[in-house]
């Protein structure tokens, strides 16, 4: 298995011989490598660059070389596509009108990212799911299109134009070439993110995060007790390693023994009752997450020991290190909505798409926002379906919690009843809606949808025409404006709005309700 992925791996091969030893694809090998010896940088970067002993300049410098050290390593001359992305869109940035700066390098930087993945699915490897040079592109994208957008409400909006969100990310000045790239090619999210705003990786930098103003949130109010001296990442490192090693643990050990591509083999079909291909679907899906929660736990805990990422304190005063979180795996295990599971599930992503489209878009925000994602993740036909599914289930979802939860809120017992029926149906649903995202092709994602009957799209159609649903921006003028209603559906509408309020996750600083 390794010696046929060598030829398929730019980077070093270096790690050859222990790619062999473990039968692990070499890129793969090289990645987590990479990602290793990033941990080991973040903590000497955070202990012998600290801001009280070095300037901003050469924490830029030193951050931006080993980023573009490890895109090397890993990625051989591809990473050069990293180079010319970011110095197409700065120069946008710089030369273009700041009126439509941001919609250029928009265009600009996510055109160039899908012209890579074109190049990289239909030209050398279709089909190649593994470790490829255009992932630390889509972080990239999400890095230069947020500062394109912070840039202009900052230089171009006055304040009583701006949500307290976008008034906290706002940027008052252009950036420099080199905090530029400091940005976007650090080493703590070069290969794996997430996506942070520029605002906290300047803080970042210049050692001001940890700095009351640094500490408040959206309303205001200082996240807990204020600390004098500065607190210590190094018990949430452990314990997101901890994860790292259970999730990787629990993926190596299920991933081959429940695969997807199961679901649509004609034996296993025609032979297994329709319940028992629903438990199986679940728990596919189930075995396939922790590959997810490893790769973006583990850049979590390398931001966080570099000192990024910093949120506040608790009540009870301990620090929290989960600005920059991209999860929260027990509350999608447990999620008992199609939003709240999206809401937990690669949060920062979910929050560019909120911020450069949901936010913006003035014609059918949930569609364009879909389509956007769909088009960042990639070009295979698989992930259209999946993100076409995933609109009608979240029409669908919001308008059975709009009609249907307020009668289950009289009392406990029914409410519990509803969090049960409804986690069953949310992890089915996300198992359905996935399974093209992981098939890739049309050919196999209509067969599986087939077998299936599109009883979910049908279940979808028909709920989203039969019940009624309002707006959020209808619900929440109504709520303060409107006559006031009795009843369950007054309940179901305060319950809607608090539904709603979660859309910025892990307590973002930018969180505005």
């Amino acid at each position: 298995m390794a010696t046929q992925t060598t030829s398929s791996c730019t980077g070093s091969t270096l790690l050859q011989p222990i790619s062999e030893m473990i039968n692990l694809p070499l890129d793969q090998v090289n990645f987590v490598a990479c990602q290793l010896f990033a941990l080991l940088m973040a903590v000497w970067f955070r202990i012998y660059l600290h801001p009280s002993k070095t300037s901003p300049f050469i924490r830029h410098v030193v951050a931006t070389l080993l980023g573009l050290y490890l895109a090397l390593f890993c990625f051989g001359w591809y990473s050069l596509h990293f180079l010319v992305q970011s110095g197409l869109s700065y120069s946008v940035i710089v030369f273009a009108g700041l009126e439509n700066m941001h919609k250029y390098c928009f265009i600009i930087t996510l055109g160039y990212l899908i012209m890579c993945q074109i190049t990289r699915v239909y030209v050398f490897d279709y089909g190649m799911y593994s470790a490829d040079f255009t992932g630390p592109m889509m972080v990239m994208t999400q890095k230069i299109t947020s500062l394109a957008f912070e840039i202009h409400d900052g230089l171009t909006k006055p304040d009583v134009q701006l949500t307290p969100s976008q008034k906290y990310l706002a940027i008052r000045r252009m950036p420099n070439l080199l905090e530029y790239l400091s940005y976007n090619c650090n080493f703590m999210g070069m290969l794996a993110g997430p996506t942070c705003s520029y605002n906290d990786y300047m803080a970042f930098i210049k050692g001001t995060s940890f700095q009351p103003h640094h500490q408040e949130n959206a309303n205001g109010m200082e996240n807990g007790k204020c600390k004098q001296s500065e607190p210590s990442p190094k018990n949430d490192v452990i314990s997101k390693l901890c994860t790292c090693a259970i999730s990787l643990a629990i993926y190596l050990s299920l991933c081959k023994l429940l695969p997807v591509e199961r679901a649509i083999d004609d034996d296993f079909v025609n032979s297994t009752p329709f319940y028992l291909q629903v438990i199986y679907l679940y728990l596919a899906m189930l075995a396939l997450r922790p590959k997810y929660y490893f790769v973006w736990t583990l850049a979590d805990a390398i931001n966080n020991a570099a000192g990024l990422g910093f949120n506040g304190y608790n009540k009870d005063g301990s620090p929290r290190w989960d600005l920059i979180s991209n999860l929260r795996i027990l509350d999608i295990e447990f999620a008992t909505s199609f939003k709240s599971f999206l809401d937990n599930w690669n949060i920062q992503t979910a929050l560019w798409l909120k911020r450069v489209c949901y936010e913006r878009c003035t014609i059918n925000p949930i569609a364009a926002t879909f389509m956007l994602s769909a088009m960042w993740h990639g070009v295979y036909p698989g992930y259209y379906m999946t993100f076409l599914t995933g609109t009608v289930m979240t029409m669908a979802a919001r308008a059975v919690r709009h009609n249907i939860r307020p009668y289950f809120l009289i009392s406990d017992s029914y409410k519990c009843i509803y969090d049960v029926i409804t986690w069953a149906c949310t992890q089915i649903a996300i198992s359905y809606t996935v399974v093209p995202f992981v098939l890739l092709a049309v050919g196999p994602s209509l067969k599986f949808y087939r077998t299936w009957y599109f009883c979910f799209h049908l279940l979808c159609l028909l709920v989203v025409m039969v019940l009624p649903v309002k707006s959020r921006h209808r619900q929440v003028k109504e709520q303060v404006d409107g006559p006031q209603k009795d009843g369950p559906q007054k309940e179901g509408l305060r319950e809607q709005m608090d539904h709603n309020s979660t859309d910025n996750n892990c307590n973002q600083k930018d969180k505005a309700t």
